[in-house]
């Protein structure tokens, strides 16, 4: 894959590409694109036996502050295989700290082009908190066997947050190339 030529998305920040590394509910691996070769490696088998709550993966052109790209999750009722390209549209952001310092990880839907179940969807908010619980949980303890590795859950972030993460990430890659 050529991760260099997939576009951020068709309208930044509201209209994103996030590529998919791990599908929801996918087994307990943790897959990761290598950005210089397109080849999707495993990053490590998570040592808790637990499922991803969403889709999982990154926006291209993007970089957090922690050096890797923008981490987006992509709620759908379906799972997408890693390598795959989704547009998706932010909703939200779970600020989280681990080992490593902030990690942001953008809510997403799928824009309703690809999927309308969620066109009425535009905030967290408009979700059923079930979805959050699960996701706090799982980020909350899918490091928990692994050795000096801790995650801590932050505040959730609204629509308009994502969006502004996501033009200081677009801004953060272009001043490094």
């Amino acid at each position: 894959m050529r991760i260099d030529k997939i576009p951020t998305g068709v309208n930044p920040p509201d209209d994103l590409n996030v590529i998919i590394e791990v599908p929801t509910g996918g087994e307990p691996v943790k897959y990761e694109f290598d950005k210089e070769s397109g080849a999707l490696f495993v990053d490590r088998i998570l040592h808790t036996p637990m499922r991803y709550p969403a889709n999982y993966g990154f926006v291209p052109h993007t970089l957090s502050p922690d050096g890797d790209p923008l981490d987006a999750l992509v709620i759908s009722r379906s799972p997408f295989i890693p390598g795959c390209v989704v547009r998706a549209r932010p909703i939200g952001v779970l600020n989280l700290e681990d080992e490593q310092g902030g990690d942001e990880k953008l809510i997403c839907v799928p824009v309703n082009e690809t999927f309308p179940y969620y066109a009425d969807v535009i905030e967290t908010s408009d979700l059923p908190s079930i979805i959050f619980q699960q996701i706090e949980h799982f980020f909350t303890h899918y490091k928990d066997l692994e050795a000096e590795k801790w995650v801590r859950v932050g505040k959730w972030g609204n629509a308009a947050e994502a969006r502004q993460i996501t033009i200081e990430a677009i801004e953060r890659y272009g001043a490094g190339k």
